[in-house]
């Protein structure tokens, strides 16, 4: 869940009064709420950045809103996320040093009012580490939110632009620095190569938009790469997205079919190849969670990894 979002629609009053999020939703599994500070963030010239907080206008019916570390806290001890995330500042990339570093600083000042204010014991409360692709401002960053204490650490500020090979090498001076007996979570990054390479540098937990957002869109994750099942090429082919794939949408229909629902506007279409990309996903994971389990990680990945990065790794 995304608090940004919720606290403009519905709102977390509705939510709360629902039980939470947890109910509202009718969800049995955990889930996790961001701030909303990279939606926040992203806004440009529809916000204004204080250390006090944020003043932005929303995105839906223009109206002004302030959110700071406390009120973004406590929207999510509001919403009953079993994981929340401190309020931080997302810098974009590329940014000047001296642009990074002000916002680690403030990152790190706005973690620590987050971390007072949060009330719900058995909500875990997430740090969120920046410091753009200076080692430097990264290994601060950690440091300084070790120091502060927390249920697991965030990288945060990657997969805004960099080159991925640059994204990699940053996630490994951050992991380093980071606690092995805390979650480490990496924001904002979804493709089948970055989440290998993710778990090679110690990552635990991943979210993003990719899988859904490109499905939305027509293109679909297969042994074989990405495919884009909108083109004409497809129009008359009979065979499911992905040969190697077990999922229901590959068991029952065609790339033919699913191509002229997506033409036809139809909404199954959207369906068919989200819950497509979501298996292929959850797939890859579950493979990777073996080859932990059996201590056989290091091969998977020599196996593993130069095919993703072939097939995935310029299009995250």
């Amino acid at each position: 869940g995304n608090c940004y979002h919720l606290f403009l629609r519905p709102g977390a009053e509705i939510i709360a009064r629902h039980g939470g999020l947890h109910s509202f939703m009718n969800w049995k599994g955990s889930i996790l709420t961001d701030s909303g500070g990279f939606q926040i963030f992203s806004l440009g010239g529809l916000r204004k950045v204080e250390d006090e907080g944020v003043e932005f206008t929303s995105h839906i019916d223009g109206n002004r809103h302030y959110l700071t570390p406390e009120r973004t806290v406590r929207l999510q001890n509001m919403l009953g996320s079993d994981i929340a995330m401190v309020l931080d500042q997302c810098p974009p990339y590329p940014a000047e040093y001296e642009q990074v570093s002000r916002a680690v600083a403030r990152t790190a000042r706005w973690a620590e009012r987050s971390k007072h204010a949060h009330l719900r014991e058995e909500q875990a409360l997430f740090g969120i580490v920046q410091g753009g692709v200076f080692k430097d401002l990264r290994c601060a960053s950690a440091a300084g939110l070790v120091e502060i204490g927390f249920d697991g650490y965030a990288v945060g500020g990657l997969s805004v632009g960099e080159p991925k090979d640059l994204m990699y090498e940053t996630l490994s001076w951050t992991v380093d620095e980071l606690p092995p007996d805390r979650v480490r979570y990496l924001m904002g990054v979804g493709s089948p190569d970055a989440l290998l390479e993710g778990v090679r540098w110690g990552i635990d937990i991943f979210d993003c938009v990719l899988p859904t957002r490109i499905a939305r869109n027509g293109r679909v994750m297969t042994a074989g790469g990405y495919l884009q099942i909108r083109n004409s090429v497809y129009a008359t082919d009979l065979s499911p997205l992905d040969e190697e794939c077990g999922c229901p949408v590959c068991r029952n229909y065609s790339r033919a079919y699913i191509r002229h629902l997506l033409n036809a506007g139809e909404i199954l279409g959207l369906r068919l190849t989200t819950y497509h990309n979501l298996y292929y996903l959850e797939r890859l994971m579950r493979e990777i969670r073996k080859a932990l389990s059996e201590n056989r990680f290091d091969r998977y990945y020599r196996k593993e990894g130069p095919k993703l990065k072939y097939l995935y790794g310029g299009a995250d």
